[in-house]
C-alpha cells in the first residue's frame, strides 16, 4: 500500500466517530456491513469496518476498484442507493452485486472542504432492506459530511503541529545564528583591531604604516557590515531592534567621532561638516552613530570620488536634521523607491561591495525613534535626510 492510502487509512482509525456512525448506520438500516473507504481511481481500500455477515473485510484491505460501484460514485460524486438488486432497473444485471453476493446497497461520497473526493460511506446487505427513503440517505449524507469534517480537522491539526515543531527547530536555529554572529564572527574582529593597535605604536616605516591603516579600515568596515547583519537578524528573527535612550546625549560628540573614525580610514575623500546643534537630543548615541556611519559609508562607496561628502547636523524645536551629500550620478527612480530594503545595494552602478544591509538598517534605527529617514537625487548630488525628535520613541 502507498504511503498515501496509508495515511488515509491511519487518518480514519484515529477517528472515535467513525465505529460509532458505522454502528449506528448498520442499526439504523438492518445492514450487515458498513464501512469508510478510500477511493481512487486505480484503487478502493477499506479504512474502517463494521462486519456482523462476515463479508471478510478489515481496515486495510482492499478489492479491486473495477468490482465496485464505488468508482461509479467517485466518478459521478453521486450517491447510489439500492433496496433489492432484484428490482433495480440499473443494478439488475449487474455483475458486482453478483460476485459479492448483496442484495442491498448504499453508497455516499465524502468530500473534503477543499472538494477533493476522499472516499465512500457504504454499507450491504445479503437481504432487501429499505434505505432508499429520504430520512435514510439524509442521514448517510450528514454521517459523510460529519466524517469530512473530522478528516479535515485532522488534516489542520497535524499541518498545525508541524508548524509548530518547524516553529521551534527555527527558532534554535535563530539563536544560534545570531550567537555566532554576535560572537563567533565579533571575537576575531577585535583581535585583529586590538593587534593594529599594538602594531600602531610600534617605530614602522611608512609601507608598514599603510598597511596597518589598511588593516584598521577593514576591521572598522567589517564590524560595521556584522553589527549590520547581526540587527537585521535580530529584526526578522528575533525581538526588533533595541533602544537604550540616554536623555542627555552629547549627539554632537558622537557626530563628531563617528565622521573621524571614517575619515581616518579613507584619507582619500574630502569630508565636510557643519553643525549647528543647540538643543539636547534624547536618543540612543550608539544606535544614531551607527545610522549616520552607515549613511557615510554608502556616500564613500557611491557617491563621486572627487567631491567631498557634505554632513551637516541642526536642531529645531522639534528634531534633530542630520543631512548626508555626496555628488554623483542620480539615483533611478526604479533604484531609489527600494533603496531601503533589505540586500537592496543602491545605485544601479553599485560596485556590488556590502550586503546592502546599510540604508535598511539606518532606515529601521531612524523608525525605532519615532524618526524619519529619506532620499534625495538629482542629476548633481544625492542627499539623505535624517529626522529624529528631540524625544525618542520609548519601547
Amino acid at each position: 500500500m502507498s504511503d498515501e492510502l496509508q495515511s488515509s487509512v491511519e487518518a480514519v482509525r484515529r477517528l472515535d466517530v467513525v465505529p460509532r456512525i458505522l454502528n449506528v448506520v448498520c442499526k439504523t438500516t438492518g445492514m450487515g456491513f458498513a464501512a469508510v473507504a478510500r477511493v481512487t481511481a486505480e484503487r478502493w481500500v477499506a479504512c474502517d469496518v463494521m462486519d456482523s455477515i462476515a463479508f471478510g473485510l478489515k481496515a486495510g484491505d482492499e478489492l479491486p476498484i473495477e468490482t465496485t460501484i464505488c468508482q461509479t460514485v467517485r466518478e459521478l460524486r453521486k450517491e447510489v442507493v439500492i433496496d433489492d438488486v432484484a428490482g433495480d432497473d440499473v443494478y439488475r444485471s449487474h455483475p458486482v452485486p453478483a460476485m459479492y453476493n448483496f442484495k442491498s446497497y448504499a453508497s455516499f461520497p465524502i468530500l473534503l472542504e477543499d472538494g477533493t473526493f476522499f472516499g465512500t460511506l457504504c454499507a450491504i446487505d445479503p437481504e432487501p432492506a429499505k434505505i432508499s427513503s429520504p430520512e435514510v440517505r439524509e442521514m448517510f449524507r450528514l454521517f459523510a459530511e460529519l466524517i469530512a469534517q473530522h478528516l479535515d480537522a485532522g488534516s489542520q491539526l497535524s499541518e498545525s503541529e508541524a508548524r509548530l515543531s518547524d516553529a521551534e527547530a527555527f527558532g534554535d536555529l535563530r539563536e544560534q545564528f545570531i550567537a555566532v554572529l554576535g560572537h563567533d564572527l565579533r571575537s576575531p574582529l577585535a583581535s585583529i583591531s586590538s593587534g593594529a593597535r599594538l602594531l600602531s605604536r610600534s617605530p614602522l616605516d611608512e609601507r608598514s604604516q599603510r598597511i596597518v591603516m589598511l588593516i584598521q579600515s577593514t576591521v572598522v568596515r567589517m564590524t560595521g557590515l556584522v553589527d549590520n547583519l547581526l540587527d537585521f537578524a535580530r529584526g526578522r528573527l528575533g525581538d526588533g531592534l533595541s533602544l537604550n535612550v540616554n536623555n542627555s546625549s552629547d549627539i554632537e560628540r558622537t557626530l563628531q567621532q563617528v565622521i573621524e573614525e571614517l575619515r581616518s580610514g579613507h584619507p582619500e575623500h574630502e569630508i565636510n561638516t557643519a553643525f549647528n546643534i543647540s538643543h539636547t537630543v534624547s536618543c540612543d548615541e550608539q544606535r544614531v552613530a551607527q545610522l549616520v556611519s552607515n549613511l557615510i559609508s554608502n556616500a564613500l562607496t557611491h557617491g563621486a570620488s572627487d567631491e567631498p561628502i557634505r554632513i551637516s547636523a541642526e536642531t529645531t524645536e522639534e528634531d534633530l536634521q542630520v543631512r548626508v551629500t555626496n555628488g554623483g550620478r542620480q539615483i533611478p527612480t526604479e533604484v531609489r523607491e527600494h533603496l531601503f530594503d533589505p540586500f537592496s545595494r543602491g545605485s544601479a552602478s553599485s560596485s556590488g561591495k556590502g550586503l546592502g544591509l546599510g540604508l535598511y538598517i539606518a532606515s529601521e534605527i531612524a523608525h525605532a525613534h519615532g524618526g524619519s529617514l529619506d532620499v534625495a537625487s538629482s542629476e548633481q548630488e544625492t542627499t539623505f535626510t535624517l529626522r529624529l525628535p528631540l524625544e525618542a520613541a520609548q519601547g
